[in-house]
């Protein structure tokens, strides 16, 4: 064995629990994206705990664009129950379950070009280019799927598609 390998046998490697999720809002606009946190993390994890964190937003087949961690932000409040998995809401800071996620209250901070959601009191919704889009908006404790693993769980995609395909039955 090269000694570089050697030397990576012996730090053992970070597991690591990945989920993906989908949120549906209205006319269209919809959030596809990820959360990534320690293996074995329990209770409540916020953007502090988290490994990656990733946003990428839709209308229709339309990108609207994308926010991670990693790329920082005005307003960013993440609140994960890693035992429940599910993101907590209903819009109120005081009891957790609001989320800001590149976007404030106000959701017009993403940026421009940039992109962000917000769970608030009013509503869920987004935010595009620094505009608030208001028309995305859907009642605030509107739960918010997650998959097992890393796939989002908006629906399967046709071939060619962009746009989940939802089974009218």
């Amino acid at each position: 064995m090269r000694p570089l390998l050697l030397i990576l046998a012996a730090f053992p490697a970070h597991a690591q629990t990945t989920h993906g999720f989908c949120w549906e809002g209205a006319e269209g606009y919809r959030v596809e994206g990820t959360i990534t946190y320690p293996d074995g993390a329990t209770g409540i994890l916020t953007e502090d705990d988290l490994i990656a964190f990733e946003i990428t937003g839709w209308r229709e087949a339309t990108y609207l664009g994308r926010w991670s961690l990693d790329d920082g932000g005005q307003s960013v409040t993440i609140r994960f129950d890693a035992d429940e998995l599910e993101f907590p809401m209903g819009g109120s800071i005081a009891d957790g379950t609001y989320q800001a996620w590149n976007a404030d209250g106000q959701v017009t901070n993403c940026g421009d070009p940039g992109f962000g959601f917000n769970a608030g009191n009013r509503a869920q919704d987004v935010c595009v280019n620094g505009i608030f889009i208001d028309e995305s908006g859907v009642p605030p404790d509107t739960p918010l799927p997650i998959s097992q693993d890393a796939a989002t769980p908006c629906g399967p995609l046709l071939m060619g598609a962009l746009r989940p395909v939802r089974d009218a039955g």
